[in-house]
C-alpha cells in the first residue's frame, strides 16, 4: 500500500487592512452615536437616525456594526479609552491629588457645558434595558474610574492634603455618584452652576486647608 504524500500546512493569507474610507465612515457612526445616547439614551435613537444625520443607508450602518447591541459595545470601548486617557493627562498635569479632584469633576462639566450626559451615566441609568455585554461594559467603565480616584484619595491621604471620612474605595463611589448626579439635576434644571456648587463642595470636603 503506498504511503500517502504528507500535505505542507499553508498559512492563512492575512487580512487586508480595512480602507481609511471605511475606518472613516465607522468613526463618523460613532461619533453620531455617542451624540445620541448623551442626549437622548441609548434607547432614545435608531439606525434610522443616524442613516439619516450621516446621510447613508442604514446598510452601511449594518455593514460596520451588525446590530445596535455591537454599536453599543463600541461606543463604550471607544468612550472608556478616551476617559482613560483623560485620565492619565491629569496624572501627568498635576502632582497635587486636590488639583487631580478637581481636573476629574471639570471633565464632567466640559460635557455638560456641551449639554451633553456622561455616555455611561446614561447607560447606567437604562441598565436593566441593555444588552449583557454593554451592562458588564459599563460596570467596568466605573469600576475603573473608581480605582484611580481610590488611588488619588490614597496618595492625598499619605501626604497629608486629603481628609478622608471613610475608606477611599467609598469615598471614590461616593464622587462619582455625585457628579453622575449634579449632571442630571442640572441638566433638568437648566443651571450649569448646581453641577459646579456641588462639585465644588464634594471636592472641597476633601481638602486639607494648605498651611493648616
Amino acid at each position: 500500500m503506498s504511503r500517502g504524500v504528507a500535505k505542507i500546512p499553508v498559512a492563512p493569507r492575512p487580512r487586508p487592512a480595512e480602507p481609511a474610507k471605511s475606518r472613516g465612515t465607522a468613526m463618523r457612526i460613532l461619533a453620531a452615536a455617542e451624540l445620541l445616547v448623551q442626549t437622548r439614551g441609548f434607547n432614545g435613537f435608531s439606525y434610522a437616525d443616524i442613516a439619516a444625520q450621516l446621510q447613508i443607508t442604514t446598510a452601511a450602518l449594518h455593514y460596520h456594526f451588525a446590530t445596535k447591541a455591537d454599536l453599543g459595545e463600541a461606543l463604550i470601548a471607544d468612550y472608556s479609552q478616551n476617559f482613560s486617557k483623560t485620565l492619565a493627562r491629569l496624572d501627568a498635569d498635576h502632582t497635587q491629588p486636590a488639583d487631580k479632584l478637581v481636573g476629574y469633576s471639570d471633565v464632567y462639566l466640559e460635557v455638560l457645558r456641551a449639554e451633553r450626559m456622561c455616555l455611561c451615566g446614561m447607560l447606567a441609568a437604562e441598565y436593566q434595558t441593555l444588552p449583557e455585554p454593554m451592562q458588564h461594559a459599563v460596570v467596568q467603565f466605573f469600576d475603573a474610574n473608581e480605582t484611580w480616584l481610590e488611588q488619588v484619595l490614597e496618595q492625598g491621604q499619605r501626604e497629608g492634603t486629603l481628609h478622608l471620612y471613610g475608606p477611599a474605595r467609598d469615598i471614590a463611589r461616593m464622587i462619582i455618584g455625585g457628579l453622575e448626579g449634579a449632571m442630571m439635576v442640572a441638566r433638568a434644571c437648566g443651571d450649569v452652576r448646581r453641577f459646579q456648587d456641588a462639585a465644588s463642595r464634594l471636592i472641597g470636603g476633601l481638602t486639607v486647608a494648605r498651611g493648616g
